[in-house]
C-alpha cells in the first residue's frame, strides 16, 4: 500500500509537521500519519470539508507567506466548529493535485448527497455505519439501529417485513445487492413516485411529450420546453438505453427534482444577472460590522480569519478600526476594549489578495472601512501601507483616481471609507463619522466611546487644521475618493450640502426612528447617497439587529456581525444569495427614484400593482438531521414554519403541525397562503424546527431566499444548518403557487 502524499501540516508559525496523506479506496475518507511515528493520527470525510482555499487564505499561512510559496500552500475548511487544516506541498504541482482533486470529490459529493437514491457511495456509507462487527452483512439488529440512526421510528413488523423482502438469499442477513434493494424500498419517495405517474402513461418512463406537459403544467416552464426536456434527460437520467429513447425513468424523475434544476430558487439568478451600471447608492451591498473579530465585541479575538470568511460569504463592504502598534506599526482591534490584535499590514494583505477580494472577474469590488486611529503623527505609518499595498497586481490603481458614476466603473477597485483633510465642517465633526443617537437608550455606549475618541483627537494648544492634519495624514485623505464620511444632520441639510459619492453612518437606533418619523424622506435620501447602518454599542455580544427594517427604506451598507449566527444572518445570506452571490443586489425601481412616493410604513401610499399571493404546499421532508447534542436514540417531531420578512404589512408566518418520531421522511400535506403588498423586498424563510411541548422548539435546519428568486412548481428547498452551510440531503418537498 502507498504511504500517500508527503505535505506539512501547520498550525502555526513554529509547528510544522511532516504528515502522510492519502484518499481512501471509498474515495470519501482521508487519513493522515506521522512520518516520524508511522502512527495514524487522524482522519476526515469528505462530507465533513466545506471548501478549500488556495494559496495564503489562512491566519497561519498568511504568517509564513515570506517562508513558503502561495503556490504550494493551501487551506481545508471544515463545517462548523471544526479548525481549518492548514497544508503545504513539495511543490506547486502537488498542491493543485490535491486542490483540484478535493474540489472535484467534493462537488461529486453534493451531487450525490441530492440523488441518494442512486448513490451507492451514500448507500455504502450507511452500510458502514449500522454494521457494526464489519463483518460485510447486516443482521435484523444492526438494521434496526441503522433507522435509529436515519432518524426513522419504524414499526418493527413493517421493518421486518422490508428485511425480508431484501433478504433474497434467506440467509438472515443483508449483504451487497440486498442492502441496495432494503435501502431502495427505505427511501422510496411515494409522493414523486405519484407525481411521476400522473403524467406516465405506462407508470414506467416519461417520454419527451410527457416531460414537456410535466415542465409546462406543473413547473409553469414556458420557452423552449421540448430543448429543456432533452436537456434534462441528458443530464439526469441514470440509464443509457433509456436515454438514447429520449425517455425519463422513475429514478431520472427523482434525480431532477432534487437537482439545482429542481429547487425553489431559480437557477438564472444564482448567475451575475441584474443591471451593474446603475451608481452605488442604486444597490444593496452585503456589510460586515467590525469584520476582524470572531467572537464577541469587548473581549473577543480578533483574526484576519474574520476577513478571509467575510469574502468567502460574499461579503463586500469590510471594516477596519486602526489604532497605534509598537514601533510605530498600526494595529487593527476594537478600540477601547480587550479585544486581540492583527497588524493593519495583514489586514491590507487580505485585501489586496485578489482571489479572496473578487475570485472573478465580473465580480464587484469590495469597501473597506476605516476608523482613524489616535492623533499621534507616528499612527498614520497606514497612510504608507494603503497606497503602496493598494497600487500592486496588474499595475493598475486599485483604488479610484475619482468619483466613478457607476458600479460597472468600479469593478476591480478598493473604495476607502474615511473623512478628508479640507473643510472646516469635516474638522468640526471630530475624528468619527459615526453620531450616536443621545436620546435613544441603547446607544448610551456609543455615545461614551464617541467621547473617548474624541478626547484622544484633542490637542488644547493647537487650531482646528492642526488637529485635523495630526488626526488624518494627506495620503490616507487622497485615497478616500467616493466614499467620503459625512456626519448626519437632517435629510433637508444632506439634499442642500452633500454629494452622492459621499456617505453618512447612523446607529441602528437613531436609523429606526428615522424610519418611523420619515419613512419616504429616507427611501429618497437613499436614491442618490449612501447609508451605513452600524449595531448598538450595547451588542457587546456581538448580536444583530434585524436588518429587514433597513433595506425596506433602502439603506444600502447593513452592518452585521458576521461571526454570530441566527435569523439577521439567515436574512443576509438569503437577500445575497442572489445575482451570482456578488455581494451587490440592485434595488427595485421605486426604491431608485428620488421622487418617489414608497413608504415601507404605508405601502397604499404608491402606485403599487397590488397585492401577489403566494401558496405553499408543504408535502414531505426528507432525511432532516438530529438536533444538536440530542440524547442517544432520540428522534425529532418536526414542523415546517413558514415566515414572511418585507414591509410591516407583510410580516407574517404560519406552520404547519408536527410529525412524531419522524425526522426521515415526515408528510405534511398542508397549505399556507400568504398576501404580499410589496413582493419586491420580501425575503422568504423555510424553518425546520423540532416541536417540544415543554420547552422551545429546537431549530433543525433553514432556507431563506428573496420571494423574487421563487421558481414555482414542485421544488425541493435544500435545507442549511444554522452558521449557513449545506446539510444534505436533508431537504423539503413543496408546491409553489403565485398569484
Amino acid at each position: 500500500m502507498q504511504q500517500g502524499t508527503l505535505m506539512r501540516k501547520v498550525k502555526s508559525k513554529s509547528w510544522k509537521k511532516q504528515r502522510y496523506f492519502k484518499l481512501q479506496d471509498d474515495c470519501m475518507t482521508i487519513w493522515y500519519q506521522s512520518k516520524r511515528t508511522g502512527k495514524t493520527e487522524s482522519a476526515f470525510c469528505i462530507s465533513d470539508v466545506e471548501m478549500v482555499r488556495e494559496g495564503h487564505q489562512s491566519e497561519v499561512l498568511q504568517s509564513l507567506a515570506e517562508e513558503f510559496p502561495a503556490e504550494c500552500c493551501f487551506t481545508i475548511v471544515f463545517y462548523g466548529r471544526r479548525g481549518n487544516l492548514d497544508l503545504i506541498a513539495s511543490s506547486a504541482e502537488e498542491a493543485q493535485c490535491w486542490i483540484q482533486g478535493l474540489r472535484q470529490l467534493i462537488e461529486t459529493r453534493s451531487f450525490s448527497l441530492i440523488c441518494a437514491l442512486v448513490s451507492c457511495t451514500w448507500i455504502r456509507d450507511w452500510f458502514q455505519k449500522a454494521d457494526k462487527n464489519k463483518d460485510g452483512r447486516m443482521n435484523f439488529k444492526e438494521v434496526q439501529r441503522l433507522l435509529k440512526m436515519m432518524n426513522v421510528d419504524m414499526n418493527e413488523d413493517h421493518a421486518l417485513r422490508l428485511f425480508q423482502d431484501a433478504d433474497k438469499s434467506e440467509s438472515g442477513t443483508l449483504e451487497g445487492e440486498e442492502f441496495v434493494l432494503f435501502y431502495k424500498a427505505l427511501t422510496q419517495r411515494e409522493e414523486v413516485l405519484s407525481l411521476f405517474q400522473d403524467f406516465s402513461e405506462d407508470g414506467k418512463k416519461l417520454t419527451l411529450l410527457e416531460l414537456v406537459d410535466f415542465l409546462q403544467q406543473e413547473q409553469l416552464e414556458v420557452e423552449g420546453t421540448e430543448e429543456l426536456a432533452m436537456e434534462l434527460i441528458n443530464k439526469y437520467e441514470p440509464s443509457e438505453t433509456a436515454r438514447a429513447r429520449h425517455v425519463l425513468s422513475a429514478d431520472g424523475f427523482l434525480m431532477y427534482l432534487c437537482s439545482p434544476d429542481g429547487s425553489i430558487f431559480n437557477p438564472r439568478h444564482q448567475v451575475l444577472s441584474q443591471d451593474m451600471s446603475q451608481p452605488l447608492c442604486h444597490y444593496f451591498i452585503s456589510s460586515s460590522h467590525n469584520t476582524y473579530l470572531i467572537e464577541d465585541q469587548f473581549r473577543g479575538q480578533s483574526s484576519i480569519e474574520g476577513y478571509i470568511r467575510a469574502l468567502k460569504r460574499g461579503c463586500r463592504c469590510l471594516e477596519v478600526d486602526c489604532w497605534d502598534g509598537p514601533n510605530g506599526e498600526p494595529m487593527v482591534y476594537h478600540g477601547h476594549t480587550f479585544t486581540s490584535k492583527i497588524p493593519f499590514r495583514e489586514v491590507v494583505s487580505i485585501l489586496g489578495n485578489s482571489r479572496l477580494s473578487w475570485g472573478t472577474s465580473s465580480s464587484p469590488p469590495p469597501l473597506m472601512g476605516m476608523s482613524p486611529p489616535s492623533s499621534h503623527p507616528r499612527s498614520w505609518t497606514p497612510a504608507a501601507h494603503i497606497p503602496r499595498r493598494l497600487h500592486e497586481g496588474d499595475g493598475h490603481p486599485l483604488v479610484p483616481t475619482s468619483p466613478s458614476t457607476t458600479l460597472q466603473e468600479l469593478k476591480h477597485k478598493i473604495l476607502l471609507k474615511g473623512k478628508k483633510i479640507g473643510r472646516l465642517e469635516d474638522m468640526l465633526d471630530g475624528p468619527g463619522d459615526e453620531a450616536p443617537d443621545v436620546s435613544d437608550d441603547d446607544n448610551r455606549a456609543e455615545v461614551e466611546e464617541e467621547k473617548q475618541r474624541v478626547k484622544v483627537g484633542v490637542n488644547p494648544n493647537g487650531s482646528a487644521l492642526q488637529k485635523d492634519k495630526e488626526t488624518l495624514a494627506q495620503a490616507l485623505s487622497d485615497c478616500v475618493i467616493y466614499c467620503k464620511s459625512m456626519s448626519f444632520r437632517g435629510f433637508q441639510e444632506a439634499h442642500s450640502h452633500s454629494h452622492p459619492f459621499e456617505i453618512s453612518s447612523l446607529s441602528e437606533g437613531k436609523a429606526r426612528k428615522l424610519i418611523r418619523d420619515a419613512g419616504n424622506e429616507f427611501v429618497r435620501h437613499n436614491a442618490w447617497q449612501l447609508t451605513r447602518i452600524y449595531p448598538s454599542g450595547i451588542r457587546t455580544d456581538s448580536s444583530n439587529y434585524n436588518p429587514q427594517e433597513m433595506w425596506n427604506v433602502g439603506c444600502q451598507i447593513v452592518a452585521l456581525n458576521f461571526q454570530t449566527a441566527g435569523l439577521e444572518m439567515d436574512l443576509c445570506d438569503g437577500l445575497f444569495s442572489q445575482n451570482g452571490h456578488c455581494g451587490y443586489v440592485l434595488k427595485p425601481h421605486f426604491m431608485r427614484d428620488e421622487e418617489t412616493l414608497f413608504n415601507p410604513s404605508d405601502p397604499s401610499s404608491w402606485d403599487s400593482p397590488g397585492p401577489v399571493t403566494l401558496t405553499i404546499q408543504v408535502i414531505s421532508g426528507q432525511q432532516l438531521p438530529k438536533v444538536a447534542n440530542s440524547k442517544e436514540g432520540a428522534i425529532i417531531d418536526p414542523l415546517v414554519r413558514v415566515e414572511i420578512h418585507g414591509v410591516p404589512a407583510d410580516q407574517a408566518h404560519q406552520e404547519t403541525k408536527y410529525i412524531e418520531n419522524n425526522g426521515f421522511n415526515p408528510h405534511w400535506d398542508e397549505t399556507l397562503q400568504f398576501q404580499l403588498h410589496v413582493p419586491e423586498l420580501a425575503l422568504v424563510r423555510f424553518v425546520v424546527e423540532d416541536y417540544d411541548k415543554t420547552s422551545r422548539n429546537d431549530f433543525v435546519g433553514q432556507f431563506t431566499l428573496p420571494f423574487v428568486n421563487i421558481k414555482p412548481g414542485y421544488r425541493h428547498i435544500h435545507l442549511l444548518s444554522k452558521d449557513g452551510t449545506g446539510i444534505p440531503p436533508s431537504s423539503l418537498f413543496v408546491h409553489i403557487c403565485i398569484t
